[in-house]
């Protein structure tokens, strides 16, 4: 996620915490899954075939729900599709998603005010549709745009289980027990959950459980568990079909009455070695942020660039709803979610980590 390598931008503190927080890392449990229903699989075997799941194909729908008490967050500007994209950090949210290798995918974000917002890669085709403006957009993606490069939502949002697993995969170490659940039912589909717990009581994250499609290894749901085994975070598909999507999901066709604004060819990202002033700003950047901890009881601690403020003008409106708190490491807004806190400090840092406060004002004081 973007704020796990830029860090500054206070608008991406919910994307961090969620990746601080399934980013812990693990010591294998080796529990053989008893269920009579599924062949018993230990949690070691469980986290192989969901690590080499490749799913060629599918679509489905998905649910995602985030109760991560956030205050209301403003619209970040851009448009009706670019506030259903914010949106997605809390709130229910129903999206449909197709996929059939990297050049053909689409995602659509239902929503029952603002009708549909759909994102459609097709080939060297990109294309954002918003129902409520009656706009479109196309774009021609440069011929080296990898996989990767070529998204279908908001960066930092994971908007399938496969992207969410992955986030939680991605930072396996030595403070997580990894084990398994008995078997459930996900999707119409047997499925056994693989469950992943910090060994540090002090993470406001107690459980990431992630359900294994029995057939394909693939996710089907993720689940993060805070304190008191509420689920603060979940993403889950309620129907799914592992098929190759028809092709004409991705063959979009504005309707009538479409404003369509043409972008042109978008350009490829530069691959050259760095200036001396990017290496600069690369170092100024390392040396202004300080990682205290490890594991689940990570807390970052970075410093807001002195513009962040002038180039964001809802920042302060947001900031103005947080209680102030102080110490020995100065004062500050506190933003105290169910997955994990932040501190922005009137001397313009920010800490961030899926921790209880205190935590945070021990890292900002060192």
């Amino acid at each position: 996620m973007q704020i796990l390598t830029r860090r500054p931008a206070l608008r991406w503190i919910a994307p961090v915490a969620l990746a601080l927080a399934v980013g812990g890392t693990g010591v294998v449990a080796v529990n053989a899954d008893a269920d009579p229903k599924l062949a018993p699989r230990t949690a070691e075997q469980l986290l192989v075939d969901l690590q080499g799941s490749d799913v060629a194909g599918l679509s489905g729908t998905v649910v995602q729900e985030a109760q991560l008490g956030l205050p209301a967050l403003p619209s970040m500007g851009g448009g009706a599709d670019a506030s259903q994209l914010t949106s997605l950090l809390t709130g229910s949210h129903t999206l449909r998603v197709w996929y059939d290798g990297p050049d053909k995918a689409r995602f659509a974000l239902l929503d029952d005010d603002l009708g549909e917002t759909d994102v459609i890669v097709n080939g060297s085709d990109l294309w954002t549709w918003s129902y409520q403006d009656r706009k479109a957009t196309h774009a021609t993606l440069p011929e080296d745009s990898g996989p990767g490069e070529r998204r279908t939502a908001a960066p930092g949002v994971p908007t399938t289980p496969q992207e969410a697993a992955r986030t939680a995969l991605d930072a396996i170490g030595d403070s997580t027990v990894v084990s398994t659940d008995s078997a459930v039912e996900v999707a119409n589909r047997p499925a056994r959950e693989l469950v992943l717990a910090p060994t540090d009581q002090r993470s406001l994250i107690t459980q990431v459980r992630i359900a294994v499609d029995d057939e394909t290894s693939a996710p089907l749901r993720v689940q993060v568990l805070g304190q008191d085994a509420q689920t603060v975070a979940e993403i889950g598909f309620t129907a799914v079909d592992f098929s190759a999507p028809d092709d004409g999901q991705f063959a979009f066709n504005p309707p009538s009455g479409t404003e369509v604004t043409e972008k042109g060819a978008l350009e490829a990202p530069e691959r050259k070695a760095p200036s001396a002033a990017d290496r600069e700003a690369a170092e100024a950047a390392k040396a202004a942020t300080e990682v205290v901890g490890e594991g689940w009881t990570t807390v970052v601690v970075t410093e807001l660039p002195a513009d962040a403020a002038a180039a964001d003008g809802q920042l302060g409106a947001v900031l103005a709803t947080l209680p102030t708190v102080s110490g020995t490491w100065g004062s500050g807004k506190l933003l105290a979610g169910t997955a994990f806190s932040a501190v922005l400090t009137d001397d313009g840092r920010v800490a961030v980590g899926a921790v209880q406060p205190q935590l945070l004002y021990d890292a900002l004081a060192k």
